[in-house]
C-alpha cells in the first residue's frame, strides 16, 4: 500500500509541474502582443526594430515640423535632441499635443517613417514622460523646466 502512495504522490507532483509550466508559457504567449517596449529616436536609428514590431516612440515634438494633411492625417517628427525620427498619424491629436513637447507614440516602423496607433502628450505645462526624461538624460540634453 505504502509503495502506492508514494507513486500516487510523485504522478500528482508532476502533474502540477506540467500544469505550472503550461500555464507560465500560455500566460508568456498571451503578454507577447500586449507589451511595448519604449525607445527613444537614437535607439530606433541605431538598433532598427523588426518588421511588424509594435513599440513606443518618445521624445520631443521637433519644433516646426507638424504638418497637417488631409482629413485627420499628421505628419511631424519626434526627436531626443540626438536624432529624428519621422511620424505619420491619422486621427485627432490630443489637446495638449504640441511642437516643442514631450510626446509618446505607440506603433510600428514602416520603411523610414514611424505609423503611430495611439499619441500621448502632456497632461500640464511641466510634464514630461518618465521614459522620455531618461533617454534625454542619457543624450545628455535634458533641461529642467523652470519652477514656478
Amino acid at each position: 500500500m505504502k509503495g502506492l502512495k508514494k507513486k500516487r504522490r510523485v504522478q500528482i507532483i508532476l502533474l502540477a509541474f506540467v500544469a505550472l509550466a503550461l500555464s507560465t508559457a500560455l500566460i508568456g504567449y498571451a503578454m507577447q502582443d500586449g507589451i511595448n517596449f519604449f525607445r527613444s529616436p537614437t535607439q530606433v536609428s541605431e538598433q532598427p526594430p523588426a518588421v511588424g514590431e509594435v513599440f513606443r516612440l518618445g521624445g520631443l515634438v521637433e519644433e516646426a515640423s507638424l504638418v497637417r494633411g488631409q482629413g485627420e492625417a499628421i505628419t511631424f517628427r519626434v526627436t531626443d535632441n540626438n536624432k529624428i525620427v519621422p511620424v505619420t498619424y491619422t486621427g485627432i491629436l490630443p489637446d495638449l499635443f504640441a511642437e516643442g513637447q514631450g510626446v509618446v507614440a505607440t506603433g510600428s516602423m514602416q520603411g523610414g517613417t514611424f505609423v503611430a496607433t495611439e499619441i500621448l502628450a502632456k497632461h500640464d505645462e511641466t510634464y514630461m514622460p518618465k521614459e522620455v526624461i531618461e533617454a534625454l538624460k542619457e543624450q545628455g540634453t535634458y533641461v529642467e523646466p523652470a519652477k514656478k
